[in-house]
């Protein structure tokens, strides 16, 4: 029996997906074996020794030290796509937010909400200050194009923009997708220079940090519209709140608010809605169980940030699944093998119709972690 920790809470509809035969829920436990996790901070939390994985219900993972545990060969899982259609909805909403004052428009109504009679007239004069431009025939520019920045592409397309997208890592089924809807640039500067909106859809690794600052503004059209919907950490807000008392930026819709942004003039800060729908909470919580029963169950890695992905029919009695470093050499006794690198770290998953050896197997040199099936 797996024992499976929840450091959020994780929709009932996923948990549901853990056959009951092999896997208990307890969120006080001290020794899972897996954890499924939100947007709980894992960054200083230290792996128990029976930790076999941890499934982020949803797409960022940066709340979890993901290099720290492949060296220690814990399995990191997200869930792309789980929540791309509730994330792209929320682009939406954003851009229009970006060009026309509705929420500024909305609180002012309610400042006269005790003029009675008065009202309607006054709104009638009242309404010019929140005016703001419509989003057909405007440029949008998309840094990033995976599965939520291509939706946002065709969305935006549908709405009149022309679209620009930017992504070094675009799939080559992803390109062909986009065929029609979106113009793909090599150039980051050109996309810059040419947008009248820009939305970020790229993860936060120290390489995106501070994506856009003062430098990248200065490149940018004056009165240029900044989304933010993917990581705060991506912006400087030092440099945007400059940006926006200079009128360079005219609006800054970001779903991450902090100390800076919540006062920031110019920016409309959401209480990080981007997965907050019903449907986005369960398909994260779907996909991530799904993810940990197949890898405790069958030794197969889906999805996963921090080492290879592999799968493999089972063709033996009985299977052995080792994580090791890349250069190790692994000469398993087997009737059938699989083996993938990604960077540092090798998985291979192996079977046989004889029992493993599992001692013999972990004192190979370079060799983290073996579990046997």
């Amino acid at each position: 029996m797996f024992t499976v920790k929840t450091l959020n809470k994780i929709a009932g509809v996923g948990l549901n997906r853990l056959d009951g035969n092999y896997f208990t829920v307890d969120d006080a436990a001290e020794n899972p074996e897996a954890i499924l996790v939100r947007s709980a901070k894992m960054l200083d939390y230290e792996p128990n020794p029976a930790l076999e994985c941890v499934a982020r219900a949803g797409a960022g993972y940066n709340n979890i030290p993901v290099e720290d545990y492949a060296a220690k060969g814990v399995v990191v899982f997200n869930t792309p796509g789980a929540n791309a259609n509730a994330v792209k909805e929320l682009a939406v909403c954003a851009l229009i937010l970006a060009s026309r004052d509705v929420i500024g428009g909305i609180d002012w109504c309610r400042t006269i909400a005790d003029q009675g009679d008065q009202v309607a007239a006054l709104v009638e004069k009242g309404k010019s200050a929140f005016v703001g431009p419509e989003l057909m025939g405007k440029t949008l520019g998309l840094i990033g194009l995976g599965n939520v920045g291509a939706k946002v592409a065709k969305a935006a397309a549908a709405l009149g923009m022309t679209v620009l997208g930017y992504d070094p890592y675009l799939s080559d089924a992803l390109r062909q997708q986009l065929l029609g809807t979106a113009e793909i640039v090599s150039d980051l500067n050109d996309l810059y220079a040419r947008s009248d909106y820009i939305s970020l859809h790229l993860p936060y690794t120290k390489d995106t940090a501070n994506t856009i600052c003062a430098e990248t503004i200065g490149k940018m059209k004056d009165g240029v519209r900044i989304i933010n919907i993917a990581r705060g950490e991506l912006v400087a807000d030092a440099d945007m709140e400059a940006a926006l008392a200079a009128g360079k930026v005219a609006r800054y819709v970001t779903d991450f608010p902090n100390g800076s942004t919540v006062k920031m003039a110019g920016c409309v800060a959401i209480p990080h809605l981007g997965a907050s729908t019903p449907e986005s909470e369960d398909n994260c919580a779907v996909m991530a169980a799904d993810q940990v029963s197949r890898y405790l169950l069958q030794g197969d890695i889906v999805n996963s940030v921090n080492l290879p992905n592999i799968s493999m029919e089972r063709s033996g009695k009985y299977r052995a699944v080792v994580i090791a470093k890349a250069d190790a050499a692994l000469q398993i006794p087997a009737i059938a093998t699989a083996e993938k690198t990604r960077g540092a770290w090798k998985v291979v998953l192996a079977d046989a119709d004889t029992a493993f050896d599992a001692e013999a197997l972990k004192a190979i040199p370079g060799v983290i972690r073996v579990r046997t099936l």
